[in-house]
């Protein structure tokens, strides 16, 4: 428990590098976020495709475990016009490519996306296709609420090629769920995931948290019993994040102020949540990848670990390389390798910029040289658990400072590492985070005056 109390500080999820926060704006124009667009494009598109997130922020209730931006409405007229605005997004963008997009990705996140009725999602779906084509083998996933997801959402995606959907659980204690505001009887999620499974889904997730108000070990047990019952192909069993000072959407409301902070687990509390957890799935024979997410071993996800191709973006971890990211919607950020693009979070200014013709650009990022390497080093950590780089990559005094941040890792029993690489120790997978931010210069270099970041633990 000394490592814990150790390495328990703030720190990024690193879906990306640099990190939102220390993006360089300075660099970013539109003009240069098309151009590394374009050129990306022209490398990714035939092999293998291009990736596409969309972002459907609608929820008809706040969870106060959310860190997400979020629309809370139960006035469902909001769809048509946010669905409008979507596809003039696309559209946009496909009439600045040189040719026809190949969707080899594509996620439907949120928000909700089971807020949007049927017909709706059916008319996003036809207008992007409309401008695109699927690649020989997509891999497409959405997210779904047990409780508002119906078996002809389940059926209308499955139609366009969707094979892969995650339902959010949390936890399954009442006590737990009702401090969470996110009340679901295990028979919804039973429900939807023997619909998921009739119809023809391969890989249904499910989203589980540690580290929330209330938790114990007696309602993780219950939890994964209850999940492992259900046998779904995926599990990602993430770490409650605490950041009630980020404000939600359009700075409205501190949408984590749901609970008092000591209602929350210590950070060796949460860890114990954690082990137990990971204990009971592996004895259920799930396999842990990366940092948050487990699979059973027929998974793709877990054949990605197995052959080095496993990556991750900010959709979490993925089998799918792709040099472009294109995300839609308000607040989603699109990535080339190269540059960095965020929308406007807000949605009212969302809509109205994309309806003006505009590409609704809030902030971006254009990375340099050493950006790329060093992203390079913290993805290949996430996703393997090692890297490595070539003699003469660090000046001495760079390698000085690195040295002395890595040694601490090793002297704690945490990683392995020599003057051209590193391989992080099961002992050191729990501290991924913190071994990442070794080779973060922007954090290491920068003095934030507020807070940013969740606990690492």
């Amino acid at each position: 428990m000394q490592l814990i109390e150790k390495y328990n500080i703030p720190g990024p999820r690193y879906t990306s590098y640099p990190t939102v926060p220390f993006w360089d704006e300075t660099t970013f124009s539109e003009t240069a976020w098309v151009r590394n667009l374009r050129r990306a494009f022209s490398i990714s598109n035939h092999t293998p495709g291009i990736s596409l997130y969309i972002h459907l922020p609608y929820c008809e209730s706040l969870c106060t475990f959310c860190g997400c931006t979020k629309r809370i409405t139960r006035n469902h007229d909001v769809e048509g016009p946010y669905i409008d605005a979507l596809l003039m997004e696309w559209h946009l963008y496909c009439d600045l490519l040189p040719e026809r997009p190949r969707l080899a990705e594509l996620h439907l996140g949120g928000g909700t996306p089971s807020f949007f009725a049927p017909e709706q999602l059916e008319r996003l779906l036809a207008g992007l296709f409309s401008r695109a084509l699927p690649t020989e083998s997509p891999d497409y996933g959405w997210e779904g609420h047990p409780n508002n997801t119906t078996r002809e959402h389940l059926q209308l995606l499955y139609d366009f090629g969707f094979r892969r959907v995650s339902f959010g659980v949390q936890d399954y204690d009442p006590i737990v769920q009702r401090a969470i505001h996110r009340t679901q009887p295990f028979v919804n999620v039973q429900q939807v995931t023997e619909w998921a499974r009739q119809i023809g889904y391969t890989s249904i997730s499910h989203d589980l948290v540690f580290g929330l108000p209330f938790q114990t070990t007696d309602s993780i047990i219950d939890t994964i019993d209850k999940t492992r019952f259900l046998q779904p192909d995926r599990i990602a069993f993430y770490s409650y994040a605490h950041v009630p000072w980020l404000k939600g959407n359009g700075g409205a409301a501190f949408g984590q102020r749901g609970f008092r902070d000591e209602d929350l687990p210590s950070g060796e509390q949460k860890r114990i949540l954690y082990e137990t957890g990971r204990d009971q799935l592996e004895r259920a024979g799930y396999v842990e990848i990366g940092m948050d997410h487990f699979a059973q071993p027929h998974d793709a996800l877990y054949t990605a670990m197995q052959t080095g191709t496993l990556h991750r973006n900010f959709m979490g971890y993925t089998t799918t390389q792709t040099q472009v990211l294109l995300g839609l919607g308000a607040s989603s950020i699109s990535d080339v390798w190269s540059a960095f693009a965020q929308n406007e979070k807000d949605v009212a200014l969302y809509i109205r910029r994309v309806s003006s013709g505009e590409l609704p650009l809030l902030r971006g990022h254009v990375l340099d040289d050493q950006d790329q390497f060093l992203r390079r080093q913290i993805l290949n950590i996430m996703c393997q658990g090692k890297t490595r780089w070539s003699i003469g990559s660090w000046s001495k005094r760079e390698w000085d400072v690195l040295n002395a941040r890595l040694e601490t890792f090793w002297l704690d029993g945490l990683l392995e590492y020599d003057a051209i690489g590193l391989r992080v120790l099961p002992s050191g997978y729990p501290f991924l985070r913190n071994i990442c931010m070794a080779f973060d210069e922007r954090l290491n270099h920068a003095q934030p005056q507020t807070r940013l970041f969740s606990q690492t633990v």
